[in-house]
C-alpha cells in the first residue's frame, strides 16, 4: 500500500496530512511542535500534493467558512474502543463543544470518561475528526495533542462574536 503526504497551509498553521492509494485520509496534523505526525513525514510517505488536493480543497474550504462538515473517506488506525470514540466525535456539529462524558455516554459507557479522553488523544485525524471540540464537564478547556492554545483558536473560529 502506498501512503503519500503533503504540507497544507491552514488559517491556524501549517499542517501535515497522509492518504492511502485511495485516497483516504490517514492522518491530518498541525505542525506546530505539540502535535505527533506518524505518517505525513518523506521517511514515512512519498511527498504527493497532487494526491492530497481533495483533502486540501476541505480544508481550506473549511477555514474561508464555505464548510462546516468534511466528506472525506477517513481511515485512522486504532483500537476498537478509539475508532467508536472518533465516530462519535464526527457527531460534534460545527460551533458546539461536548463534554468528555457526553461521549462516553454516545460510545455506550458512562463510566468510559477517562478511556474517552485517552482515545481522544491518540486521534490522528485532528480537525476532521474534531477532537477539538471536546471539553471538560464544567466547561473547562481540557488537553489537546495540539495544545491549548490551538484549540482555543479552532473553538474561537467555529463560535466567532457576534456584532
Amino acid at each position: 500500500m502506498g501512503l503519500y503526504f503533503s504540507h497544507i497551509d491552514t488559517l491556524v498553521g501549517m499542517a501535515a496530512a497522509a492518504v492511502d492509494d485511495d485516497g483516504a485520509l490517514l492522518e491530518f496534523t498541525f505542525l506546530n511542535g505539540e502535535m505527533s505526525n506518524h505518517l505525513s513525514r518523506p521517511d514515512q510517505a512519498e511527498h504527493a500534493p497532487q494526491k492530497l488536493e481533495h483533502v486540501a480543497r476541505q480544508v481550506h474550504e473549511f477555514f474561508d467558512r464555505k464548510r462546516t462538515d468534511f466528506t472525506l473517506d477517513l481511515k485512522p488506525q486504532g483500537t476498537p474502543f478509539q475508532q467508536k470514540v472518533w465516530r462519535a466525535l464526527c457527531d460534534i456539529p460545527f460551533g458546539e463543544t461536548w463534554s468528555y462524558q457526553r461521549i462516553a455516554v454516545a460510545t455506550g459507557d458512562i463510566k468510559a470518561t477517562q478511556a474517552v479522553g485517552a482515545a481522544n488523544g491518540k486521534n490522528p485525524i485532528a480537525l476532521i475528526i474534531p477532537c477539538h471540540r471536546v471539553i471538560g464537564k464544567n466547561g473547562t478547556l481540557t488537553g489537546y495533542g495540539g495544545g491549548l492554545p490551538l484549540k482555543q483558536k479552532l473553538l474561537d473560529f467555529e463560535t466567532p462574536l457576534l456584532f
